[in-house]
This record gives C-alpha cells, sequence and structure tokens, in this order.
C-alpha cells in the first residue's frame, strides 16, 4: 500500500510540474488544466486513504491489517 500512495504522490506532483510546462506554451492550455484536475482527483485520493477516521485508524493501515502475510 505504501508503495501505491508513493506512487500517486509522484504523479499528482509530475501532472503538476508538466501542466505548468504546458500553461506556458500555445495552444495546451486545456491539456494542462485538465493535467491540475487529474492531480487534484489524485491527492484527493491520497488524502481519503491517509486521513485517518472516526476510530484513528486510516484506510491504507486497515487495508495492509487485510493482506496475507
Amino acid at each position: 500500500m505504501d508503495l501505491a500512495l508513493s506512487l500517486l504522490s509522484l504523479t499528482a506532483i509530475a501532472l503538476v510540474l508538466g501542466a505548468l510546462f504546458l500553461w506556458k506554451r500555445e495552444g495546451y492550455r486545456r491539456q494542462a488544466l485538465l493535467m491540475l484536475v487529474l492531480a487534484a482527483i489524485l491527492a484527493g485520493n491520497i488524502v481519503i486513504w491517509t486521513l485517518p477516521g472516526p476510530s484513528g485508524s486510516t484506510l491504507s493501515a486497515e487495508a495492509e491489517k487485510q493482506l496475507p502475510k
């Protein structure tokens, strides 16, 4: 689970950097905006998986408990 969250974080960062690069180029503003929207969605997913719930545990910790060892 840690690997998946790390990849989500790196992908969100790459999307933001790519969007900033494309924003400066003429004719690619729509693609840059869509990349920023996708980065926001990925960031939202990271928050959902890592934010503690009412019981005090996170979804990622609960998923780790469910994995066979």
